[in-house]
């Protein structure tokens, strides 16, 4: 056959490239069977999440990815007294490298998102889908490195803690520890025939004052913070089963009102 005199002679590194490429895919192409990438987390509770060295992003649900198969990843979790203009949180996913003496470095995260919550306590449900953006090639066998996908928050108004309105008693306290004056709080000037009684906060170890009356209900007050659980999953998945995943997130949130927040920053500090 005549030869093309337009066409371009073949390259060995291109075709070696090539080569090498599709051995990659071939490698990292999931089991047929493998519907799921399974980053299991353990806790369903919604948890106290106070604010953490002047509300740096803090985790709260960690799903070690290391060796992951997917790009797109999905995570479930659940909030309580999340209250509007008290106690308003603001989350996002990030991927961390762990290496080194505890040493931590973000990669990778997620666009925030805003739960402004609802005015009174409800138990809210969100659902995130996430494209990780976690650079091919890294060195899944590195056995001095861990991956992690992590569930974040930090506060956008509050804590706002609640002070509830207890009776008060005026009254004498003391110490459980002090010893009793020798006739009570009660000072008697004219002992022989009780002419008058004078209250007295002089007395050694007695003070006068307003005494609030413990409700065993309120011992343990509320303090203002949200409550946010650990990620119910995380799992990665097909593009199929996660179409809504872009490299900036996206949600539902259902028990308040949610709103979308700042581009992703790696650079944010974090815990």
């Amino acid at each position: 056959m005549p030869t093309n005199p337009n066409a371009i002679a073949p390259s060995l590194v291109n075709e070696l490239n090539e080569l090498k490429r599709r051995l990659a895919a071939v490698e990292r192409k999931p089991d047929v069977l493998a519907k799921f990438d399974r980053y299991p987390s353990t806790e369903w509770a919604a948890i106290g999440r106070g604010k953490v060295a002047d509300n740096k992003w803090s985790s709260c649900g960690i799903a070690n990815v290391t060796g992951l198969v997917y790009d797109r990843v999905e995570c479930k979790f659940i909030t309580d007294r999340i209250i509007t203009g008290k106690a308003e949180a603001e989350i996002r996913l990030a991927a961390f490298r762990h290496y080194g003496n505890a040493q931590k470095e973000c990669v990778s995260a997620s666009d925030s998102f805003i739960i402004r919550g609802s005015t009174s306590r409800q138990i809210g449900t969100c659902l995130f889908q996430w494209i990780h953006s976690i650079p091919f090639g890294w060195d899944y066998s590195d056995e001095v490195s861990i991956y992690t996908i992590e569930l974040q928050h930090r506060y956008v108004k509050g804590p706002t803690a609640e002070v509830p309105d207890r009776k008060q008693l005026l009254a004498f306290s003391k110490g459980v520890n002090t010893n009793s004056p020798d006739i009570g709080a009660l000072k008697m000037p004219n002992n022989e025939n009780f002419a008058t009684a004078v209250v007295s906060e002089t007395r050694p170890g007695v003070s006068l004052g307003w005494v609030t009356v413990s409700d065993p209900a309120e011992l343990d007050p509320y303090d203002g913070s949200y409550n946010i659980s650990n990620m119910h999953y995380c799992v990665g998945l097909t593009a199929d089963r996660a179409t809504n995943a872009t490299t900036a997130g996206w949600g539902w949130y259902r028990g308040g009102t949610a709103e979308g927040g700042a581009p992703g920053n790696i650079n944010d500090p974090f815990i």
